[in-house]
């Protein structure tokens, strides 16, 4: 029986966080530098992570991507992603999203570990404005990254660009080049209210739709599917056969609600039903109280049925998360 929740969308993709640190300073997740970090005991043990996993996988979960804070920040990643991989053909797909500054020396084991698929995050192409956004120096290690990711096969390269009016809706075009030129899918994210600083305002919100007219006034788009599924994007190839792809992610102007198949867990082990959740489940404390394999998937299934129809990012009443990005994952 496939996991539901209370609206009748079924539960096929979980992002499992595994750690709240970043070597990062984004300006849009940690522009104060990292909050208060979890307890080192309250952090999910890689054999808890591949236990949960597995239960989450037989309850019909097919998805699981690996996120932070930085994940590449924990130790023996790859040894997780071969426990993950023992769960297949079941599992269908191992992601991973990075800031990509130690992907490099990671990429081969990853790949022999069984990852199928890596997201990279690049918010600039510019040196000097990478750094400002970021608050590192680190635009070559990024691309060292991307050339990893390609060396090793994870086709396609994803790149992630959180676009915020002032900072870097002026390379838009700049990214679709790239794409064309280098053959990977950059993926366009509106401006969310995560950031720890609570500085998050609708002016600075690049629509979704801006974002096309700029890309597709520089190099015309054509789009692959009327619909987007389950999927958080609307995709694009260039209209001129170019290699690249385009992904337009606009979850504050067109949210993609009701077909969320996503829940989170924490890297203490909280469910969180949506990104913008004000509360969280302890499955930690489940899981560490001595509960059977049932007991924790009959947890996951209640949590589950108490899933948000819809974020409510444009209510006027909108309560900010109650973490933020780098403590949920991407």
């Amino acid at each position: 029986m496939p996991l539901l929740d209370a609206h009748d969308r079924t539960i096929r993709d979980l992002r499992i966080s595994l750690t709240d640190r970043c070597n990062f300073r984004c300006f849009y997740c940690l522009p104060n530098g990292e909050p208060p970090l979890a307890r080192k005991e309250t952090i999910l043990t890689f054999e808890e992570i591949s236990l949960v996993s597995k239960i989450f996988v037989d309850l019909g979960v097919d998805k699981i991507r690996l996120t932070g804070g930085e994940p590449l920040i924990r130790r023996d990643v790859p040894l997780l992603v071969e426990r993950l991989a023992n769960l297949k053909p079941s599992l269908n797909d191992i992601a991973l999203t990075t800031n990509g500054f130690d992907f490099p020396r990671h990429a081969a084991a990853l790949k022999a570990s069984g990852l199928d698929r890596v997201t990279l995050s690049l918010d600039s192409l510019d040196a000097k404005n990478f750094e400002d956004i970021t608050g590192v120096d680190a635009l070559a290690k990024v691309m060292d990254a991307i050339a990893a990711a390609k060396e090793f096969g994870f086709t396609p390269v994803k790149l992630n660009a959180v676009i915020v009016r002032g900072r870097n809706d002026h390379e838009l075009s700049d990214f679709a080049r790239f794409a064309r030129e280098n053959d990977v899918a950059v993926r366009f994210i509106e401006f969310m209210p995560l950031d720890s600083g609570h500085e998050w305002s609708r002016d600075l919100v690049v629509s979704g739709k801006e974002m096309y007219g700029a890309i597709d006034a520089a190099f015309p788009l054509k789009l692959i599917g009327e619909t987007r599924g389950t999927e958080t994007s609307w995709k694009y190839r260039f209209a001129d056969g170019s290699p690249g792809e385009i992904g337009i992610i606009a979850p504050v102007t067109e949210m993609f609600c009701g077909q969320c198949s996503r829940i989170r867990l924490t890297a203490d082990g909280q469910i969180r039903t949506c990104l913008f959740s004000t509360t969280e489940h302890d499955l930690r404390g489940v899981m560490r109280s001595g509960a059977s394999d049932a007991d924790i998937a009959d947890f996951i299934r209640s949590v589950t049925l108490k899933k948000e129809p819809r974020h409510y990012i444009n209510d006027p009443a909108f309560t900010p998360a109650s973490r933020t990005m780098s403590f949920i994952g991407g």
